[in-house]
């Protein structure tokens, strides 16, 4: 079940909620009962089998047509 972070306008709690996506916008009270409540945008990581990958460098790329690797 996804999982999104609120913050509290009266008291500055920050809390995380579980609940449906059909859910998402729906509105909630902070832990101490306070109704004024903004969802946070939050940023999702995706982690690949077996932690990290070996790192590559970066393909050149250039202008043109065809990616100006052919020459044309």
């Amino acid at each position: 079940m996804p999982r999104y972070e609120f913050r509290c306008r009266a008291c500055g709690d920050t809390f995380e909620v579980n609940r449906p996506m059909s859910e998402a916008a729906a509105p909630t009270a902070c832990p101490q009962g306070h109704g004024d409540t903004v969802k946070l945008l939050s940023t999702v990581a995706f982690t690949g089998r077996g932690g990290s990958a070996p790192s590559r460098p970066a393909a050149p790329s250039g202008g043109g047509c065809c990616g100006g690797a052919c020459g044309c």
